[in-house]
């Protein structure tokens, strides 16, 4: 089974009181990986001391974009974890047109051939904007990633449903370029909300039995907001994917 991560953005209101304290917390559920989004004002280090003590991973990181400004900084920041893909994304105003998406594309793809000399893979995060039709009727999703074939994707299941796709198919049709995925439930229809995994109208089991285990590394709890108890929800989305044999943990 693929393993378990959680992306720390789903906890960044307990994170930014007490960072330590939530990575703890998260090593208590049982999950094998983090993804990063931020340190919260903690020297690196120090927390790849705290991370490795803690018995756990670092699957990823949302990062800003990799350019030839940044990529010495992004390398010696995140080489300390062992980090092997870095993960960035665009907002809706880049995916509007088939021009849009072809010069984020190759902004993309530029990040990757800055990556791929230091043994990391650069991954593409979506919302439901890559999802939504062009002009044309076609998809900025595909085009983005026939545009940049050295990039990969960090497909977020939920945010696909949304926009009208079925992320199993989705999965099934790009699971070679899908090293990473993210799990995230909720509703979809009007008024749509967020939920823990298992608890939404996404089809989690079906999404997942289309990952080939062979490139998709990490399956990556995330949820944007809840009305409750954020940690909560975390850990019975763990529960969820663990009890039915979805993902594997240390619990």
């Amino acid at each position: 089974m693929i393993p378990i991560s959680v992306q720390l953005y789903s906890l960044r209101d307990a994170a930014a009181k007490d960072f330590p304290a939530t990575l703890k917390a998260v090593a208590e559920i049982g999950y094998a990986g983090i993804e990063f989004a931020g340190f919260h004002d903690n020297a690196p280090k120090e927390i790849a001391r705290l991370v490795n003590g803690l018995g756990l991973k670092v699957s990823s990181a949302h990062v800003a974009l990799p350019t030839r400004e940044n990529i010495g900084e992004l390398l010696d920041t995140y080489g300390i974890f062992g980090v092997d893909v870095l993960v960035a994304g665009f907002g809706p105003n880049e995916f509007k047109t088939i021009d849009d998406v072809k010069q984020s594309a190759a902004k993309f793809q530029a990040a990757a051939e800055l990556l791929k000399p230091h043994g990391m893979k650069f991954a593409i995060h979506n919302h439901y904007w890559e999802f939504g039709a062009l002009p044309d009727g076609a998809c900025p999703y595909d085009i983005m990633l026939a545009e940049a074939p050295d990039a990969f994707s960090e497909l977020d299941v939920y945010w696909a449903q949304v926009a009208g796709h079925d992320p199993a198919k989705v999965v099934a049709a790009y699971s070679s370029r899908l090293p990473l995925l993210h799990i995230k439930d909720g509703t979809v229809g009007e008024g749509r909300a967020f939920t823990a995994a298992g608890d939404g109208a996404v089809d989690l089991k079906a999404t997942i039995a289309a990952a080939d285990a062979n490139v998709t590394k990490w399956l990556i709890v995330e949820i944007d907001n809840i009305d409750g108890d954020m940690l909560a929800a975390i850990k019975k989305s763990y529960a969820y994917l663990v009890s039915n044999h979805l993902a594997s943990g240390r619990r």
